[in-house]
């Protein structure tokens, strides 16, 4: 099941310096339930991963459970918690990097007649995962730590 190295509810509840125990308590779900959700082996109702983004205070929790329980690894992004320089930097790079590409004239144009054909669609692809790492480092400042290190989630 796991396509993490690292199960996503261990680690947030990890971060949060919490045993299995304590969390349960907290969440008022045994220790056993806890554990089955830490091993993949069932995945939490969403009341259950609320309470982990409460308890473990990870609302990122949120999105990486949405992306393991519903399989849109495609759509949803895989969120980092980053330092929050290095979550600033990276965004700010990649909206320049979009700026000075003229990436949003290159859109227009492709979209000023409502059609992408086909020697437009390579651009527009391009375009679009582009714009794909800038929700993704949106997200990242968004969840981003004010001191620490880099925790891979």
């Amino acid at each position: 099941m796991s396509m993490y190295s690292t199960n996503i509810y261990k680690a947030a509840r990890k971060r949060a310096g919490l045993t299995q125990e304590k969390a349960a308590a907290s969440m008022g779900i045994s220790v056993e339930s806890l554990k089955a959700y830490e091993r993949y082996d069932r995945l939490p109702p969403m009341e259950v991963v609320d309470w982990m983004c409460t308890v473990y205070d990870a609302d990122y929790l949120a999105i990486q459970h949405h992306r393991v329980s519903s399989g849109a690894v495609q759509v949803v992004p895989e969120v980092q918690v980053l330092d929050l320089p290095l979550a600033a930097m990276r965004i700010v790079n990649r909206v320049q990097a979009f700026a000075e590409a003229h990436r949003d004239r290159e859109l227009m144009r492709i979209a000023d007649d409502g059609i992408i054909d086909e020697t437009e669609r390579p651009l527009f692809d391009e375009i679009i995962a582009e714009l794909e790492e800038l929700v993704k480092a949106a997200y990242e400042l968004k969840y981003s730590q004010e001191t620490g290190k880099e925790v891979r989630v």
